[in-house]
């Protein structure tokens, strides 16, 4: 699993919405908060849209805000609806499991990528937007 510039953008995008209290907000607002140029958001801010995270209002006193209460965003599923499986390899993958020639011979790098996949699933699953914004993220 790899999560890339879209998955981060969008998690910015989000943590920007949820810590400006239900107001709607304007791309060029949200651009300048996330450091995302207001095309690239757009593109990602209708996704998130269509997969019910944000709604919007179009006009000149239009924007973005969340649909959801923070507390009910899990991060688990915002990275799955725009990043896809979570597992590191598909041998392992819950939701994209593919065949491998190596499962037949008792592979046994198998474990190590269903607990790499279990662990990061777990955390994100655990962690709501409210996580987020709140800095209740154990720290290294």
């Amino acid at each position: 699993m790899k999560i890339s510039s879209k998955g981060e953008y969008a998690l910015r995008a989000l943590i920007t919405l949820a810590t400006n209290k239900n107001e709607l907000m304007q791309i060029k607002d949200i651009s300048s908060e996330t450091l995302v140029s207001s095309q690239y958001l757009e593109h990602i801010l209708l996704q998130l849209k269509s997969h019910g995270y944000v709604k919007s209002k179009r006009g000149v006193y239009g924007g973005y805000t969340l649909k959801e209460p923070p507390s009910r965003i899990v991060i688990g599923k915002v990275i799955r609806d725009l990043e896809g499986p979570l597992a590191p390899m598909s041998c392992v993958s819950v939701t994209a499991y593919e065949y491998c020639p190596l499962e037949d011979k008792n592979c046994l790098l198998k474990p190590l990528w269903a607990l790499i996949r279990n662990t990061i699933a777990q955390l994100l699953d655990d962690t709501t937007l409210e996580d987020l914004v709140k800095g209740r993220i154990c720290k290294n």
